[in-house]
């Protein structure tokens, strides 16, 4: 397809973007062209759009950025077989190399080769976005375009709360941006005894309560350890999936685990973290995970199940839509921490 469209380009190497129109991607072989239909705002393009110290070590203005989507397929390239136009998607966003050793074990989410789309490659934060069709993932007919968008971020709850179990377990999530929020209610649904949220924004702790938390623990106005201890009997937390990557709140989701516990840790610290290693780690004998991505594509499966099932509901999650062209408004709101997601509409 020839012409021009609308893109939200991350025009320069510091803060911000700029809305341009660039020409329309051309659709390699093994690609498809998908028309948007809603993009949504990540935790990743706020870092490119703030331009920070991850940011500038990673990424190459000018570029298109983005990557969590859904939309139509509306050109083909002539190996595609599997998907035709006007199939309804959103795509995994990890572009992997199928050749090194955790590929050839079936292990792709921890692909050593991995390119992400709108950080590495063209994304989508515009009217049309060409991607692979190994990528793609068909999205049930009936699920809303803004939903649909948001399930590559749920995917990484999914993939972080999941990765044990968590049936009759008390569960703490630390950091309540969207993805910390999609945990909750995750954790809730996978039939966790308690869910306990914590983070500093009030706004986002009532989005957590709306999510399922039993219960939610501002962490600039109560001492968050001796709050989860006293809420398990004690004892401390079954499970800490850790949203944050604040050094304290890390320290603290160490410091309230249980013995024997499970911390899975999805958050990017910007610098390094000091924990006790001694008393919090090894003497607990608890078991810590690094959480990329989402699997491969089990958890696309487990996300897109839930959703449809009805047993996670992330609508209350989804409190901004704007047009493409007002992208600024999302950013600010983002940076603010007065929104859960939001989503855009070319």
């Amino acid at each position: 397809m020839n012409g021009k469209m609308k893109a939200v380009v991350k025009h320069h190497r510091g803060e911000g973007a700029q809305l341009q129109v660039v020409p329309i991607p051309d659709v390699k072989d093994d690609e498809v062209l998908i028309k948007v239909k809603a993009t949504s705002i990540c935790g990743t393009d706020v870092h490119i759009y703030n331009w920070d110290e991850w940011s500038a070590s990673r990424v190459h203005p000018p570029y298109v950025f983005g990557h969590e989507f859904s939309g139509e397929i509306v050109e083909t390239g002539k190996k595609v077989t599997n998907f035709k136009q006007g199939d309804y998607v959103s795509a995994e966003t990890h572009l992997i190399c199928g050749s090194c050793p955790q590929c050839l074990t079936g292990q792709y989410h921890i692909c050593e080769n991995t390119k992400i789309i709108g950080v590495d490659t063209q994304g989508c934060f515009a009217e049309y976005v060409a991607l692979p069709a190994a990528n793609l993932w068909r999205n049930p007919e009936n699920m809303p375009e803004d939903i649909a968008s948001v399930q590559e971020p749920m995917g990484n709850a999914v993939h972080t709360v999941l990765n044990g179990d968590v049936a009759g377990k008390s569960v703490t999530v630390i950091g309540c941006g969207p993805i910390g929020l999609m945990a909750v209610g995750v954790a809730k649904a996978a039939g966790a005894s308690q869910v306990i949220a914590m983070d500093l924004n009030s706004y986002r702790l009532s989005l957590a309560a709306k999510m399922g938390a039993t219960s939610t623990i501002n962490a600039g106005e109560l001492n968050p350890v001796e709050q989860a201890r006293k809420l398990t009997g004690g004892h401390g937390v079954d499970v800490v999936c850790e949203m944050s990557g604040h050094p304290i709140a890390m320290d603290q989701g160490f410091k309230m685990i249980t013995n024997g516990g499970r911390v899975s840790i999805l958050s990017l610290p910007v610098h390094p973290v000091t924990l006790d290693v001694t008393n919090d780690i090894v003497f607990k004998g608890i078991t810590v995970q690094g959480i990329t991505g989402r699997k491969m594509y089990e958890t696309w499966q487990q996300v897109s199940r839930l959703l449809d099932s009805g047993q996670v509901d992330v609508s209350p999650i989804i409190t901004h839509h704007f047009k493409l062209e007002e992208f600024e408004k999302g950013f600010k709101l983002m940076n603010e921490g007065k929104c859960g997601k939001v989503v855009l509409h070319p």
